[in-house]
This record gives C-alpha cells, structure tokens and sequence, in this order.
C-alpha cells in the first residue's frame, strides 16, 4: 500500500516539476526586467529628463531603448544592466540627447509646470516620480505611467503651453501597465 502511494507521489511530483520548468523561463524573464528596472531607478544620475527601456529576450539578452542626457549615463546604465543576474548580454540602442539651451529649458519649464501642479503633487513627493519629460531638437515626448487617463491628458496640457515643436503624449495609465504586464 504504501509502495503504490509512494509510486503515485513521486509521478505528481515528477509531473509538477515538468510543469513548473515550462513556467520558470516566462516568470524568469520578468523578473530580470524587474531587477533590471530597479536598478536603472537607482542609478543616481537617471532623472526624469531620461526615458530607459527595457526588453528581455528569450536567452537573457537585453535590449536597451529611449534617451538620456549624457554619453556616460549611456555607458554607466549598459554597464548597470550588464551585471544584473539572468542579462548574458546587452544591445545599448540608448540615444544621447544633443546638448542644446534651448531644450534643457524646455525640460526645465515643462517639469516646473507638470510637478508644481497640485494634481501631480503626489508624483512629485515620489522618491522617482514617474514622469519623464525626453526633449530633443525642441520636441518633446511625455513617457511613463499615471494612475488615470485625466492625469495623462492634464500632463501634455501643461506641456504644451511653453512653444515646443510638438507633444507627444507616450504615457500610460495603471490600467493599461497591468494589461501589457498579463499579456506577458
């Protein structure tokens, strides 16, 4: 008796771990672009002047996209990834943002605006507030995430009112954050 219930223990044990193996990689994945977010956010010189992206492939290469404002934040925030466990390799596709007086008060003007609004105080109180304000050549893109479609649309309000060339609006809502992170 309990030979047979031992035989069936090791079989669903056997079948768990077969199951669990298939789920790893995915959960694997996730929680390397989870540590690599963290320490992109610890990165003391990433402002929110800067946008990183970040996509984990199935080998655990990196791919990093958006903008910062210096070369060596580039090579610092390549060289952060690199050593975070589960990365075997990074592809730094980061732009560096031309210097230009024109666009860091453009920056500087934008964020005054944004984070001095009552509405966004609770951003502004974050240890890394979440909106990131990216200007180049006097064009501006708002990325990151808000918690509602009024705060989204209120942000580029307030962004278009200091003579950019043009707003692109590239936050997203909690909501829709949570849908791509299902989807994945």
């Amino acid at each position: 008796m309990f030979r047979k219930v031992g035989i069936a223990a090791l079989l669903l044990l056997g079948a768990s771990l077969t199951a669990s193996a298939e789920v790893v990689p995915e959960r694997k994945a996730l929680q390397v672009v989870n540590d690599v977010t963290t320490q992109v956010r610890r990165y003391t010189r990433f402002t929110i002047f800067d946008d990183v992206n970040v996509r984990i492939g199935q080998n655990g290469e990196a791919t990093l996209t958006g903008a910062v404002t210096m070369p060596f934040k580039k090579d610092d925030i390549g060289r952060i990834v690199s050593q975070v466990a589960g990365v075997s390799s990074v592809d730094n596709q980061l732009a560096v943002l031309p210097v230009s007086p024109y666009d860091d008060e453009l920056r500087f003007r934008i964020a005054r605006a944004i984070y001095n609004n009552t509405a966004f105080w609770h951003y502004a109180a974050m240890p890394n507030p979440p909106i990131h304000i990216v200007v180049q050549n006097g064009r501006v893109t708002l990325t990151g995430v808000v918690q509602n479609n009024v705060d989204r649309m209120l942000a580029r309000s307030l962004a278009t009112t200091f003579g950019a060339f043009s707003v692109k609006n590239d936050l997203k809502t909690d909501a829709e954050m949570k849908d791509l992170l299902e989807k994945l």
